[in-house]
């Protein structure tokens, strides 16, 4: 081969190579997600009172943080200059669920949200309302679980040793009673039919204390009158909530109290109305904004000692919330919440 033809492959080749390397800094994804400021949709598109249609001028915002990815190299480089955007792995993202996995338990998590705060706002406009406890459900199970053959994502476990107990904490408080290596039984539900296994229980790593090797929730339903129907599609996670819980309270109690405002907020609820942290609250602030909301609801939980030995980097939401409208430059008023009656106070009296 000449030494002209030698030259011209070696530039067909270095084309070929840097052709090959764009292409992977486009298309070739990472370990790495982005995680950047979602959507601010409107509460009444998902929240359905029986009898009940919400007319009210203006609007509550269920705030969303989108993820991006798996990432490319070229995206993770796009992420970057991104306002309020954060790349985060895999495993920081999921933790050891894969991707349909941690979907589907996104969507037990909103669920359980939309049960919770139809209870929290039946009682907060003093209307009867049932929380039908069902057992709790199985969202992720170690590899090292004696039940790992058995149990299943999305199984409810209804007894623990012949017992039914009437919340998560109860069932956590029969097994801790126990050591790792003995036998319990467990029954529950595995595609509408009832199974029961006994298998020993293993040392749950960084405690003190044994368990099944699970992570679990509540499972609920709700009765009431009249009936709710919160169906968020798509979205998932348990930081609906508060949102929720106000869209419902308005719609039940006849009450208007946006007044014609946009009101964005975010944050976990239980049925008794407490309000609990969440994540990418900057994110949410920054959509809010743009959005048009005047209010922004943050969750208001101080960092105790105990919440910082379990999170050494906790930081208060409503800290966070208002750094983030500060950087932003934003007039909407961020206020601090621990219950849902805070925010209809403030709605009430402001």
């Amino acid at each position: 081969m000449t030494k002209r033809k030698q030259t011209r492959w070696r530039k067909y080749l270095a084309w070929f190579i840097g052709i090959l390397v764009v292409l992977g800094l486009i298309f070739v994804p990472t370990n790495y997600y982005i995680e950047v400021p979602g959507g601010a949709d409107a509460l009444s598109k998902f929240v359905h009172v029986e009898g009940v249609k919400d007319r009210d001028k203006g609007s509550y915002r269920l705030m969303t943080v989108g993820v991006i990815g798996p990432a490319s190299p070229a995206m993770l480089l796009w992420g970057h200059f991104q306002p309020f955007a954060d790349t985060v792995s895999k495993q920081e993202l999921m933790g050891s669920s894969s991707s349909a996995e941690y979907d589907e338990l996104q969507n037990y998590y909103i669920k359980g949200a939309a049960n919770a705060a139809t209870v929290a706002a039946f009682k907060a406009a003093g209307k009867p309302v049932k929380l039908i406890y069902q057992g709790i459900l199985v969202m992720s199970i170690q590899k090292n679980s004696a039940f790992a053959g058995d149990l299943h994502l999305g199984d409810t476990i209804t007894a623990i040793n012949g017992v039914h107990y009437t919340k998560a904490q109860d069932y956590v408080d029969a097994i801790k009673r126990y050591k790792a290596g003995t036998k319990v039984s467990v029954t529950f539900t595995h595609a509408g039919k009832r199974q029961t296994v006994s298998r020993p229980l293993i040392h749950l790593q960084g405690t003190k204390r044994a368990g099944l090797g699970i992570t679990l929730t509540d499972h609920t339903s709700v009765q009431s009158t009249p009936k709710v129907k919160i169906d968020a599609g798509s979205i998932g996670g348990p930081s609906a909530g508060l949102m929720f819980a106000l869209e419902t309270y308005d719609q039940i109690s006849g009450r208007d109290l946006r007044r014609g405002r946009t009101v964005a907020g975010t944050g976990t609820i239980d049925d008794a109305g407490v309000v609990g942290v969440i994540g990418g609250i900057d994110k949410k602030v920054y959509a809010a904004s743009k959005a048009g909301a005047t209010i922004f609801f943050a969750p208001d939980v101080p960092a105790t000692k105990s919440l910082l030995k379990l999170d050494p980097t906790y930081v208060n939401n409503y800290t966070a919330a208002k750094k983030a409208a500060k950087k932003m430059g934003t007039k909407m008023k961020i206020i601090p919440v621990r219950r849902l009656q805070d925010a209809i106070d403030y709605l009430v009296k402001k």
